[in-house]
């Protein structure tokens, strides 16, 4: 929803005690580096751009644009700031803010996930997906479709950030971090959550992230109810090219000599402690 076609806008000077963020707002808001350098560029300059808000109720807003700039008038100690007051729903305020955060030039993956979901379950609350056509006479566009002409992204890709939002925060913070690429973190998404949890729990104690096609396996095997944590372990030990060679077993033989209840994690701690205190033993006889 474009704020330049709404007509029901009002500007003052809000308090700062009155102002609350936008409720499940997907943006993050870091005190960093850059936040530093906003900080002092009101306090030098003041607030150039007024925050968007919406009301709440009597004298409280809710920001809808403007979060770090808040953000940075709360720690330079600032006790009001410049806002144009809009007269929004909680569904066109939502679109809104999401439109006004996308143009920014660094925006991780879960934000975008996270916004695109904001805007697409907004959208469809209000009809949307039968508000616009395309350049082919009477077609209807889906939401997915619209959001992804708004920001220059196919209807799949929009579709595909928005599976990201199934993760769980763990694998989602790896993908941010460039651990795990979009494509194989959309795979992984259709994991139950335990079955994720262990699919972490295996990355950790190996070291190691699923490739494209481990992840197809293990959202296969997840989908027919066969995927242990035994296969997990499995598929991630499995050759991946330009990843350090490593000596490998099959847990099946060694299950064997550990308890039935030890998972595939404590089996690992379990050996390298005896290799340790073997290794002890030798360094102990050799000193003799």
């Amino acid at each position: 929803m474009p704020l330049n076609n709404t007509k029901e806008v009002q500007a003052m000077q809000l308090p700062i005690q009155k102002l609350h963020p936008f409720e499940n707002h997907p943006f993050q808001v870091k005190d960093d580096d850059e936040m530093n350098q906003l900080v002092w560029s009101v306090l030098t300059q003041g607030v150039l751009t007024p925050l968007v808000v919406r009301p709440l109720g009597k004298d409280e807003y809710e920001v809808v644009s403007g979060h770090r700039r808040l953000r940075a008038c709360q720690k330079a100690g600032i006790e009001t700031v410049p806002a144009l007051i809009y007269a929004l729903d909680r569904d066109a305020a939502a679109i809104a803010l999401v439109d006004s955060n996308l143009h920014r030039e660094k925006i991780l993956p879960s934000e975008k996930a996270f916004a695109y979901k904001l805007k697409m379950d907004a959208m469809s609350r209000q009809g949307q997906r039968t508000d616009l056509t395309s350049t082919q006479v009477g077609r209807k566009l889906e939401t997915a479709e619209i959001i992804g002409e708004q920001s220059g992204e196919s209807k799949n890709q929009v579709r595909r950030y928005i599976r990201l939002t199934e993760l769980i925060p763990q694998i989602l913070s790896m993908v941010d971090a460039g651990k795990i690429a979009l494509t194989p973190a959309v795979e992984l998404s259709y994991l139950t959550g335990q079955e994720q949890q262990d699919l972490l729990e295996t990355m950790e104690s190996e070291d190691r992230t699923p490739s494209l096609s481990q992840a197809v396996q293990m959202k296969k095997l997840s989908q027919s109810g066969e995927l242990s944590m035994d296969r997990i372990f499995e598929i991630l030990r499995e050759p991946k090219a330009n990843q350090q060679e490593k000596i490998s077993f099959r847990v099946e033989d060694l299950r064997k000599y550990f308890p039935k209840t030890y998972s595939v994690a404590r089996i690992q701690e379990r050996i390298l402690k005896l290799l340790e205190a073997d290794c002890r033993r030798r360094s102990g006889r050799d000193a003799r």
